[in-house]
């Protein structure tokens, strides 16, 4: 896939599991664009791993699919994200 279908492939990725994921995260455009590439290369690999049974480093291409399997991705990013960052309140 060519670096403009990864740009807007993150974009949208990143922007739509901002939406989705509670709470507020900040980070601004490239703060969701460096998300939606990473959440369409861990949506991918998860993907790869439950369809095949082998752990790939895969990503999505730029069709629905690839953008749902993306978004799924950079939510289980955004979520690995705060639950490694997160500090506790004591």
């Amino acid at each position: 896939m060519n670096i403009l279908a990864w740009i807007v492939l993150g974009l949208i990725a990143g922007a739509i599991a901002k939406a989705i994921y509670p709470g507020r995260q900040g980070g601004g455009i490239l703060g969701t664009l460096i998300l939606g590439i990473i959440g369409a290369f861990v949506g991918g690999s998860l993907y790869s791993l439950l369809t095949t049974g082998s752990l790939a480093l895969t990503a999505t291409g730029l069709s629905l699919g690839g953008i749902v399997v993306a978004v799924l991705g950079a939510i289980v990013a955004l979520f690995i994200y705060y639950a490694v960052t997160s500090r506790s309140a004591a």
